[in-house]
């Protein structure tokens, strides 16, 4: 069994232009390989120490996970995320830079691809769940 914990990027934090490629393509391998994958979101990190720890510059620190769990909000982060890859991969910024080391443009299109229906899968789950809920709604008021 392979248990992943993943930080993913965000503009905020770091100022390295093609984390959106490393995290699409680390997605890519996780989708394939993991068979769990906790997602901490740099992002939402950054933003717990700077408002809520009041923490002026918020590098370099211990961070800990204090809640693990499973929402279908965590849809935004890779949503984000693979809206900068797709800026960036429609231009093929820097993609010289991977196929340079031997990485061919079909592996950042089918990483793409898995992110795609990663996005996609979490807004059926999240789809599903208000309409089980509207339904449950209906039975209750029928009933009474």
């Amino acid at each position: 069994m392979m248990l992943t914990f993943s930080v993913f990027p965000s503009p905020k934090v770091s100022d390295t232009v093609v984390e959106p490629y490393n995290a699409t393509l680390s997605v890519h391998q996780l989708v394939e390989n993991a068979d769990e994958s906790m997602v901490l979101d740099n992002e939402a990190l950054y933003d717990i120490c700077f408002r809520t720890l009041k923490l002026t510059t918020p590098t370099c620190l211990k961070m800990s996970s204090t809640f693990v769990g499973n929402s279908t909000a965590i849809q935004e982060m890779f949503r984000r995320v693979s809206e900068q890859f797709t800026l960036m991969f429609r231009r093929k910024a820097f993609l010289h830079w991977y196929t340079g080391e031997g990485m061919d443009e079909m592996e950042f299109t089918e990483a793409e691809s898995n992110m795609n229906d990663l996005v996609a899968e979490y807004q059926q789950y999240q789809d599903a769940t208000a309409e089980e809920y509207e339904q449950e709604e209906e039975e209750e008021e029928e009933a009474a």
